[in-house]
């Protein structure tokens, strides 16, 4: 909870910093606090649609929860994007995170 409280913190002068975001998202779901992971995540995708990590995370929080069809929309999102920044590890992780999920 330290370090949730101390990106909080941080936040509060940097509301939309993308790095501080992803970062509260996973320690909300390291303490199993998975919709206020999704917020984090979706905070970053919104601040910043290219920032191509958050998506394969934002996914698997979608998944835990039982949201495959978000869960799905967003690695295709993520692959999309990752395409465009050339980000092309990032693109297979997410492509093969989908095809697990959809076979």
């Amino acid at each position: 909870m330290d370090r949730i409280n101390k990106l909080n913190d941080m936040l509060l002068d940097s509301p939309n910093d993308c790095f501080l975001l992803h970062a509260l998202g996973l320690e909300y779901i390291k303490i199993g606090e998975i919709e206020k992971a999704l917020l984090a995540f979706q905070h970053v995708i919104a601040s910043d649609k290219n920032y191509v990590g958050t998506y394969y995370h934002l996914a698997k929080a979608f998944e835990k929860i039982n949201r495959i069809k978000d869960a799905v929309k967003t690695y295709e999102q993520g692959i999309i994007i990752a395409s465009l920044v050339n980000d092309k590890h990032a693109r297979n992780e997410l492509q093969m995170a989908l095809d697990d999920l959809t076979d």
